[in-house]
């Protein structure tokens, strides 16, 4: 293989910031931060601001905010007619 064509492929910590949620993988992400981890090791360190412990989707928290009836008014707008 060549020298220094290739990314440093390395554990990293991911940490959701908005939810109290951190996961250890493989990553060549390029981080400033560091952090020690349940192991008592030290990894690199990227934040993120939403994963599957925030998202609406996985959470089941899924919200519809409906401003001014904009909502009805498409399904009115594009309702079968019979």
């Amino acid at each position: 293989m060549k020298k220094d064509i290739h990314p440093n492929y390395r554990d990293v910590v991911y940490q959701d910031i908005s939810a109290d949620f951190s996961i250890l993988t493989k990553s060549t992400v390029e981080t400033k931060e560091t952090i020690t981890w349940e192991d008592g090791k030290e990894y690199p360190l990227f934040k993120v601001d939403i994963s599957s412990a925030s998202h609406p989707f996985y959470t089941g928290n899924q919200k519809v905010l409906d401003t001014e009836g904009r909502v009805e008014k498409f399904k009115n707008r594009y309702k079968k007619k019979k």
